[in-house]
């Protein structure tokens, strides 16, 4: 289980990224970059940061690891076929709610 200083530092980890990608742009580089790869590199880092904090504890934060996986491949599955946000995560909740239930009633 998360507590609260746990996610206050995550919250404060993923601003401190923020926050330090767009100041270096801000700070350092007075004319428009642009090299397409450091564009890309500054756009999706943030992105990249928020996933690798969040996805040990989608994995982790279940019962039962498998039923972490299954919801991840139904939430991968369902974004990739461009699905709204509620969508994702009803289906990806619903899918972990499941194989929770089934795993626990047929143990």
């Amino acid at each position: 289980m998360i507590d609260i200083p746990s996610m206050l530092i995550g919250c404060a980890v993923m601003f401190a990224v923020t926050y330090a990608t767009k100041a270096i742009g801000l700070l350092f580089v007075k004319r428009p970059i642009r090299n397409q790869f450091i564009r890309s590199f500054l756009y999706y880092l943030p992105y990249s940061v928020l996933a690798v904090m969040v996805f040990p504890g989608i994995l982790f934060s279940t019962g039962w690891i498998w039923s972490g996986i299954a919801g991840t491949a139904v939430a991968l599955i369902l974004a990739f076929f461009r699905r709204g946000l509620l969508v994702v995560s009803v289906a990806s909740i619903a899918t972990v709610f499941l194989f929770e239930f089934a795993y626990f009633l047929l143990a």
